[in-house]
């Protein structure tokens, strides 16, 4: 098999975990860089890639990537690449763009242009003038940053935080792949319970849940690469087999996930049966001011309201003071607290014994993380 350069994308603050899961993954040869993990493997990679990324955005093969400071050198370099190698005769190919500080800003021209140039390259392979584009869709992206041009194809389709159980949603909703990284990050060992006393639509117990079953989060869900002939049907079934053949069913967990709002908690357990762990998680109505438990030792994880909307900033903050109190009450337990309030740690009484900067969609958060004592 053919060794590619792909690209696993990945929000801010996540490309070290994303670089971690690719090497559990086997793909060791790899470079981290600002919101993406540069890495090479086979056509078997991009199946298991997709299938298994946690917290990676999207799988791109990058094609090629050159300067370009002019519309002219941008045209001649995206004609040079292989296309053909990759786009059928039928081949369904839009274009995107970006430019951040590069000479070429008007990213609809460049968009144009790199189309044109595909086409061009096209027509020398396939000896005709027009192509219908009826066929698999492969997404390019030119993407400039400081004149040097990227040329990628998305494997993935929907980005990979859609696994495909979560249909509906509540206000503001975490993104799968978040919630799988704040489980990651907080290095919960499943044999300890775990609770979310915010739990909205059930995003990090389910998370938590796939994480400790080994269960890869793209198998309930398609990807665009799975409709190129140029990777063989073979691959992906292989991948997806092994992928079920993995999955720990020997687990007993004791993850539990609260809120006020019986809405959200009736579309938890919905998405908790969709993702095939609702056996896994207990989902009940509490106010979090009455948060009991009688495990000695235990993790929290939660994504309270941050006091974002005008006139929301007050009721944001007296939760966090109540946390103060109920986290006090589980001496013994670990909690980790995503906010984009700066003030959290004033207002809940106590520094983090360590923090991260991570992003919640376009919102810079802080992850406030507070290891207690091991059990003995």
């Amino acid at each position: 098999m053919a060794k590619i350069e792909m690209i696993a994308t990945a929000a801010f603050g996540l490309e070290a975990l994303v670089a971690k899961e690719l090497k559990q993954l086997g793909y060791a040869d790899q470079m981290v860089e600002n919101g993406r993990v540069t890495f090479w493997g086979d056509e078997e990679a991009i199946c298991k890639t997709n299938l298994w990324l946690r917290t990676a955005d999207r799988v791109l093969v990058k094609v090629g990537e050159f300067t370009a400071t002019s519309f002219d050198e941008l045209f001649e370099k995206t004609k040079a690449l292989p296309w053909a190698d990759w786009l059928p005769e039928d081949a369904e190919f839009p274009v995107d763009g970006k430019s951040v500080k590069s000479t070429l800003f008007s990213v609809s021209d460049c968009q144009a242009i790199v189309k044109k140039a595909i086409v061009e390259k096209m027509k020398l392979k396939y000896k005709k003038d027009w192509f219908v584009e009826n066929g698999p869709r492969y997404r390019i992206e030119v993407g400039l940053l400081k004149d040097v041009a990227t040329l990628t194809i998305d494997t993935s389709g929907a980005g990979l935080h859609k696994r495909g159980y979560r249909q509906l949603s509540t206000v503001a909703p975490l993104r799968e792949t978040l919630a799988a990284a704040l489980v990651m990050l907080s290095k919960w060992p499943a044999d300890r319970v775990l609770a979310d006393p915010f739990c909205g639509s059930g995003t990090i117990p389910i998370e938590a849940a796939l994480i400790a079953q080994n269960m890869a989060p793209g198998l309930s869900r398609e990807f665009a690469a799975e409709q190129w002939p140029n990777i063989p049907g073979s691959l992906w079934r292989s991948a997806r087999q092994q992928a079920r053949d993995e999955i720990r069913t020997d687990m007993e967990l004791r993850i539990l996930g609260t809120d006020i709002d019986e809405e959200a908690l009736s579309l938890s357990r919905h998405h908790a049966k969709r993702a095939g762990v609702d056996g896994q998680i207990h989902f009940q109505r509490q106010p979090f001011a009455e948060m009991r438990s009688r495990f000695q030792y235990g993790y929290i994880i939660c994504n309270p309201p941050y006091g974002e909307r005008l006139g929301e900033v007050k009721e944001a903050e007296e939760i966090y003071k109540e946390m103060r109190r109920v986290f006090n009450a589980l001496e013994t337990w670990s909690f980790f607290v995503i906010t984009s309030h700066m003030g959290f740690e004033k207002l809940f009484g106590r520094n983090a014994d360590k923090k991260r900067k991570l992003y919640n969609g376009r919102i810079q958060c802080n992850y406030y993380m507070y290891n207690n004592p091991k059990p003995e």
